[in-house]
Order: structure tokens, then C-alpha cells, then sequence
């Protein structure tokens, strides 16, 4: 009886272990660092910044910008030797497409913008930070912007939905403190306060949708979601076609959407300005990759859910923004500032148009490809504006656009280059970017279909035309009183330069933004 009893046993034991061998097999990741250099190195260097600033005298602690600026560009740097061809990680063994990180097209030109733009933004907080005279603490201000950065750069090479949750999150938790940082400062306070309110909200609901996907899919890797999804058990179907709602409107959120826009122009006005050119680049770029990833790639199969849905919402959300823009009133305090945070909320609705196109198209990658570009001319310009803002406030602190009469006549560099980048967000030659950005997201609509979402951006466009031409006149009339010229900083001037050489450039050959825009999601 014992024999028998311990023959069973051991049987029972090469069972299990011969079942527990796959699985033990597919939880052995290797990881491909080359990969996930971009995101890594922002990370470390921010993490050495933090420890570095514990070490520092109060007259060194400039050193931690020059740090984090070089640390950006290398971050930047490594995306070159990834160009080449797509590279994935973090993958179960045995389950094709089924990884965490991916490095394709989509994710390097995302990472691109994003890596570029904390740049610029980290060139711009190198004079803002020297402005504050210790009113912004420098080594939590570099750690907590080295380490959005590097969530911003994981989120486009998430390609299941924990990462691409977490990388939201590492994104969004330290702008929240960016935005508050300034010492003694109630409207920096009030702005972090509605910033976080709001975004905790989005990543609540999307919590919520995620975990209802999971539960009737039993995955969380976007390309095995897509696939599952379709042939949910028919007890189940109520339950995920919940959580694909949760999960669009808690993006929606992170996108500046009307109606979830509300935090916008108060955070802009009390953040930093180079936090809030931050937020308008990289913010969006963050909420429009993750709702790229979970509507085309994960939820292909409800495009006719989200489809919709999201062109109403691009309708409603440039509408709102651009009238918001026109009722601006030039002399009231910040109305600079607040005219670029309604003049961003319009723009979020030109970014929507191409991702609401894709569930219409027969060709979706051509469409995301649209958002893509649109996205990188905006991101030049849009940082480009907010630096010459940078340069006007440093000398009139309430930033009305009053406060920008005559700059011709005392800067006429700078009264040239905003003038352009107005244009350029404007639509108008010569910022042909603009204008082919606008163009390339105009035809997308056309061509899926939905001619009647074309015919409200064309409206907007012309009401949009009116308050970016009327800043821009405003430049050259004579100043209402004489304006001395001074000096500008080597890093704002660095700034101001890159950003103008971009758009420049991308005028000069809009064809290039089209040809490095590819998806690579299929």
C-alpha cells in the first residue's frame, strides 16, 4: 500500500512539474537594453541629480541644469541607433506579439517629440529657475522633470496595459509637483491642486475600464486584447464593453478633451511657464499615444464605439477651445499665457480628428500617421511661442499680450520668430508646417468618411485666424511706450533657436514629416 501510495505521489509529482515547466519557461525575459535606453537614461540621470543635489553647495546648484540638459540630449541621442528596425522586450517566450516594449516607428518619432521637447523645456528652466532666485528648488525641479520625461518616453513602447498605466502615472505624478513647486505661491498651489484632482479622476476611470478588459479578456497585452475581445463569453460582453468606455473617457481626460479640459488654463497660468510649455507638448503627446495604443491597437474591433465617439468629441473640443482663445481680453493679467492654453485645447481637437478618422479607414495607419505629424509641428511651434513668452514675461510679469505691442521695434529677432510661430499654429504661409499639418489632418477626415467633422476644423481654422493675426499685428505697431532692448539668456536663446530652426526646416521640406511619421502598429 505504501509503494502504491508513494508510485501515485510521484507521479503526481512529474505531472505537475512537467506542467509548471512551460510556465516557469514563459515567465524568462530577457531584456534588450539598447531598447529601453531612451527612457533609462532619463531615469538615471534623474536619480543622479537627486542624489547629486544632496552634495552641493547653494552656489553649485546650477550645475544640476547643465546635468539635466546633457543628460536629455544623450537620452535623445540613443534613439538613433534604433532607427533601423523594430527591436521588442520584456516578451513571453512562446506568444508572438505578446511583449511589454516595443521599439518601432511610432514609438521612436513619439519619443522624438518627447525627449526633444523636455529639452527645450529643460532650456527654458534653466533661466526660469535662475529668475525664481531659490524660489523653485533646483534639485527637486530637475529630478521630478528628468522624471516625467522618462515616463513620457516609456508610455508610445507600452504595449500592454500595466505599463502603459504605470508609464501614465510616472508621466503625470511629478508634473503634478512641477506645477506646484513655486514657494509661496497661491495660484501655483490652486493649479497643481485642479491638475491633480483631475488627473487622479482619469486615472481612476481608467483603472476601472482596464480592469474590466482583463477581467473578460484575461490578458493585458494590447495585441492579445484585440484579439480576445472579439469572442468574449456572452455573460461577459456587458462587462468589457464597459470597461472599453471607462477606458476612452479616462484618456479623454488625459487629452485635454472637452469636457474634461476644465484644468487647463488655470494650470498654465499658475505652473511655471516652462512647465506649462511642457504640459502642452509633452502632456498631450503622453494622452494621445496611450489613446492611440488603446483604441487602434487594443480595441480595433469596437472601432465603431469609439469611432464616434471621438469625433464628437474633437468637434466639440477645437470648438470650445477656439472660442475660448477669441474671448481672451488683451489687457487682462496672463492673457498671453491663457490664450496658448485655449489656443491648446483647440489644437487637441485637430489631433483628435486623424485617431477618429482610423475607425472609418481602410488604411488606420495612414490616419494615426496624420496625429503624428500634426503632433510634431506642434511641438515645435507651440515650445517655440512659449519660449518667446519666457523672454517677454522676464521683463513684464503679469504676460498680457498688450505686453508684446512693439516688440519689433526693441527685439526684432524675436518679434520675427513668434510672428512665424503664430503662423505657423495659425495655418498661414510662410509657416507652410502649419499649413501642411492642417491640410494632411483636413484630408484624413475627408477620406474616412467624415466630411461633416472637415467642414467644423474648417471653421475653426478661420475662427482661429482671427485671434493668432491679431497677436501677431500687435508685434509690429508702434509700442505704446519706448521699450529698451536687453539682453537674452544663452539657454533661452538656445531654445528660441532650436524651435525656430524646426520649423524652418519642416517649412522649408514638409515632406519630410510625412516620410519618418509611419506607425509601424501592424
Amino acid at each position: 500500500m505504501s509503494f502504491q501510495a508513494h508510485d501515485l505521489a510521484g507521479q503526481a509529482d512529474a505531472l505537475t512539474g512537467s506542467a509548471q515547466q512551460p510556465l516557469a519557461q514563459d515567465l524568462v525575459q530577457s531584456v534588450d537594453w539598447l531598447a529601453i535606453a531612451p527612457p533609462t537614461i532619463a531615469a538615471v540621470v534623474g536619480l543622479a541629480v537627486l542624489v547629486t543635489d544632496l552634495f552641493l553647495k547653494d552656489a553649485r546648484k546650477p550645475l544640476l541644469g547643465r546635468l539635466s540638459v546633457a543628460g536629455l540630449a544623450a537620452a535623445a541621442l540613443m534613439l538613433l541607433p534604433l532607427v533601423n528596425g523594430d527591436r521588442s522586450t520584456f516578451c513571453r517566450t512562446g506568444a508572438a506579439g505578446a511583449c511589454s516594449y516595443t521599439a518601432d516607428t511610432f514609438t521612436l518619432v513619439v519619443q522624438f517629440l518627447v525627449l526633444g521637447g523636455a529639452l527645450l523645456t529643460a532650456l527654458l528652466s534653466v533661466t526660469a529657475v535662475k529668475d525664481a532666485e531659490r524660489g523653485l528648488p533646483e534639485g527637486e525641479f530637475w529630478f521630478l522633470l528628468l522624471s516625467s520625461a522618462a515616463g513620457a518616453a516609456l508610455l508610445p513602447a507600452s504595449r500592454d496595459l500595466a505599463t502603459l498605466i504605470v508609464a501614465l502615472e510616472v508621466a503625470s505624478l511629478p508634473a503634478f509637483a512641477l506645477v506646484g513647486l513655486r514657494q509661496g505661491d497661491r495660484r501655483s498651489s490652486e493649479a497643481a491642486l485642479k491638475f491633480f484632482l483631475s488627473s487622479v479622476t482619469a486615472t481612476a476611470v481608467s483603472l476601472m475600464g482596464i480592469s474590466f478588459v482583463y477581467a473578460s479578456t484575461g490578458t493585458l497585452y494590447l495585441t492579445e486584447v484585440a484579439d480576445r475581445i472579439q469572442h468574449v463569453d456572452g455573460q461577459l460582453t456587458t462587462l468589457a464593453q464597459t470597461g472599453v468606455v471607462l477606458t476612452l473617457v479616462g484618456f479623454a481626460f488625459k487629452t485635454a478633451a472637452v469636457p474634461f479640459h476644465f484644468w487647463v488654463p488655470d494650470t498654465y497660468v499658475g505652473a511655471p511657464l516652462p512647465i506649462a510649455a511642457y504640459l502642452s507638448v509633452i502632456g498631450k503627446a503622453v494622452g494621445f499615444s496611450g489613446l492611440i495604443l488603446v483604441t487602434v491597437v487594443a480595441l480595433p474591433s469596437y472601432a465603431d464605439v469609439w469611432g464616434p465617439a471621438l469625433a464628437a468629441l474633437a468637434a466639440l473640443t477645437m470648438t470650445i477651445g477656439n472660442v475660448g482663445a477669441l474671448r481672451q481680453q488683451a489687457t487682462r493679467a496672463y492673457s498671453a499665457v491663457r490664450l496658448l492654453a485655449w489656443s491648446s485645447v483647440g489644437q487637441a481637437g485637430y489631433l483628435l480628428v486623424p485617431i477618429a478618422a482610423a475607425a472609418y479607414s481602410d488604411d488606420p495607419e495612414r490616419s494615426i500617421g496624420s496625429t503624428v505629424a500634426y503632433a510634431l509641428m506642434y511641438a515645435a511651434v507651440n515650445l517655440g511661442a512659449f519660449a518667446v513668452a519666457a523672454l517677454v514675461g522676464r521683463t513684464h510679469s503679469l504676460n498680457r499680450v498688450t505686453d508684446y505691442r512693439g516688440l519689433y521695434a526693441s527685439n526684432p529677432l524675436t518679434a520675427l520668430l513668434l510672428a512665424f510661430f503664430l503662423l505657423c499654429l495659425a495655418g498661414l504661409p510662410p509657416g507652410v508646417i502649419g499649413l501642411f499639418a492642417k491640410v494632411t489632418v483636413f484630408s484624413a477626415a475627408v477620406d474616412a468618411g467624415l466630411g461633416w467633422l472637415a467642414v467644423v476644423m474648417a471653421v475653426n481654422v478661420v475662427i482661429a485666424l482671427f485671434y493668432y493675426l491679431q497677436w501677431t499685428a500687435l508685434l509690429f505697431r508702434a509700442p505704446a511706450e519706448p521699450t529698451p532692448g536687453h539682453r537674452v539668456p544663452a539657454p533661452l536663446t538656445a531654445a528660441i533657436t532650436v524651435a525656430a530652426v524646426l520649423a524652418l526646416a519642416l517649412s522649408g521640406a514638409p515632406q519630410l514629416i510625412l516620410r519618418f511619421t509611419g506607425t509601424g502598429l501592424f
